[in-house]
């Protein structure tokens, strides 16, 4: 008898221990769609036509000091069929987006991907956490890639660059060209808690007229690509192992509207 209870301690400990696991994993939602290009007539969420895509994230945790731990990544999964021209874009310079470059001011005209976004986060401000709201200025990157400049300037000021590249641009398993971003950690004060963000809203694509034609940087897929149900959007975000955390991926997916007509 007294065996068995020993067998049911330990299996109960071990129980324990995965669910201890999987709380210490933050929450993610997501919410994609294809929405117009402003200044561009017939684009947006249409067949066929060019359009941007505007995604909200949110992500809930009390893992790291009461928060979700920092964000160090996020892999975005674009619908199948999705067709991307990334070539004849002006892009920035990554160094003019680096610490010791001369920011957003430095980009060249056109190479803006989308309008300006935002994220909600919490950050060290001595040795109180505090909200912080930053925006998102997303860019053309050589190479085809886009890059995120985020700046926030209260309660304290922070500037950094998140560079990202696609992969798949055909497509794979499922899904069409993938956005792999790097997010740096963010250290307000030395020693500190790194931020933690909890929601980012970020559009991007864009077009440009030329010679009296207009090129999209991306395209909504043809009549009769869209499951049913709606176009099938994944991301993975990466989560950093800091204050006894394990490093976490976590998945979340949406299903975006199919256009109306």
């Amino acid at each position: 008898m007294r065996r068995a209870s020993t067998c049911v301690a330990v299996l109960a400990l071990a129980l324990f221990a995965l669910t201890g696991t999987a709380l210490a994993a933050p929450t993610v939602t997501l919410k994609a769609a294809a929405v117009p290009i402003p200044g561009f007539p017939h684009t947006g969420n249409i067949y066929g036509a060019g359009a941007a895509v505007k995604a909200e994230i949110t992500i809930s945790g009390t893992e790291y000091g009461g928060f979700p731990a920092p964000l160090i990544g996020v892999n975005f999964f674009l619908p199948a069929h999705t067709k991307l021209h990334t070539s004849g874009f002006p892009t920035c310079p990554t160094a003019n987006l680096e610490q010791s470059g001369v920011g957003p001011s430095g980009c060249p005209k056109g190479s803006a991907a989308g309008p300006v976004g935002h994220a909600q986060g919490e950050v060290a401000f001595g040795k109180e956490i505090v909200p912080e709201e930053v925006t998102i200025e997303s860019f053309y990157a050589p190479g085809g890639g886009i890059e995120f400049y985020t700046s926030g300037h209260s309660p304290v000021s922070l500037e950094f660059l998140s560079k990202g590249h696609y992969t798949n641009l055909g497509g794979s398993g499922g899904f069409g060209p993938e956005l792999i971003t790097e997010v740096p950690l963010v250290e307000t004060v030395p020693g500190a808690q790194d931020a933690s963000v909890q929601k980012i809203i970020v559009q991007a694509g864009s077009a440009i007229k030329k010679n009296g034609k207009v090129t999209y940087y991306g395209r909504v897929p043809k009549k009769g690509q869209c499951p049913k149900g709606g176009f099938n959007v994944k991301a993975e975000f990466m989560f950093a192992g800091l204050g006894g955390l394990s490093p976490v991926t976590v998945p979340a997916s949406y299903k975006a509207p199919c256009p109306r007509h």
